[in-house]
């Protein structure tokens, strides 16, 4: 037990019974005797749960719900090998297997499940919730990954053509089952990683707590030939449960305007803007403002 009442929990996903490791927060007592709400928190790119989920699914705790933070397979403390593989389709999985497991848990309400993503997990908030999954009621989406085509152009063409290089090589790798070739997940401009803005790398390795063994700044390579291709922002119109958006108007990784179009098509959601770039949202003065925000509407839409 530790971290205010969380406990270290495991879940099994995929096929190969690979299992996701999680922190669970277990639901706080009801007085109307049908369980809690849960939230479900996922983390971006390349990311692990240390990287801040904490702080967002305590304050949703405080707020009356329970929460699972977890960390998708290939990454951090859960199971999955080749380690840092980006798979899209396998994260996917894992988010609906994270749901699946919160709605079972004691103390729970099964039909009142959040969903919150960041980054890159922010896309994979959009794409689940599109589904319209059993029990899912509400979606955040946090500086959210909307268009892996925006996010390419973004990248520049020096780093493009350097991703691109690399991918290809850990493509064949993969077929001759080799070790896989990687790229970093973020990098100096120009440089062969998945984010070379100039403020990606100090921005990305600040969120990194001193101390943590699970992270490396590396990703399998072969996810630049696919992320082009990974639109989730095009399924917004699709999104029949309310969805919030915390768009940065100043996001280097995750192109705003791009966002802002993309899921205002959702029917119901509900957009706020602040003037800050994609990594400022973890830190203060930034992170006391948009917790308000997002506790204020979880709280309209799970019921508290």
């Amino acid at each position: 037990m530790s971290g205010r009442g969380r406990t270290e929990v495991r879940f099994a996903s995929g096929p190969d019974g690979d299992r996701c490791a999680g922190w669970w927060w277990p639901a706080p007592a009801t007085d109307d005797g049908r369980g809690a709400p849960v939230v479900v928190l996922g983390i971006g790119l390349g990311s692990v749960r240390e990287m801040g989920l904490a702080t967002w699914a305590e304050a949703f705790v405080e707020a009356g719900c329970a929460a699972l933070a977890f960390d998708h397979r290939h990454f951090g403390a859960s199971e999955g090998s080749p380690r840092q593989l980006l798979d899209v389709g396998r994260q996917l999985v894992d988010w609906r297997a994270a749901v699946a497991w919160a709605r079972r848990q004691p103390g729970v309400d099964p039909d009142r499940v959040v969903v919150w993503g960041t980054s890159f997990g922010g896309g994979h908030v959009v794409s689940l919730a599109a589904e319209r999954p059993d029990g899912v009621v509400a979606a955040l989406a946090q500086c959210p990954f909307t268009d892996g085509l925006s996010s390419g152009l973004a990248l520049g063409p020096v780093s493009s053509a350097r991703v691109g290089a690399r991918a290809v090589r850990d493509f064949v790798a993969a077929r001759l089952g080799r070790a896989p070739v990687r790229v970093a997940t973020a990098g100096p401009p120009r440089s062969a990683a998945l984010m070379t803005a100039p403020d990606a790398l100090p921005g990305f390795l600040a969120l990194v707590p001193p101390g943590t063994t699970t992270f490396r700044n590396e990703v399998a390579a072969r996810i630049g030939l696919r992320l082009l291709a990974y639109r989730p922002g095009l399924a917004a119109a699709s999104v029949q449960v309310p969805l919030w958006v915390g768009v940065c108007d100043r996001d280097s990784v995750a192109p705003p305007r791009r966002t802002t179009r993309l899921l205002s098509r959702a029917p119901r959601a509900v957009v706020r803007h602040y003037d800050t770039g994609h990594f400022d949202v973890y830190r203060e003065p930034w992170l006391s403002e948009v917790l308000v925000d997002q506790v204020a509407f979880v709280r309209q839409h799970a019921g508290l």
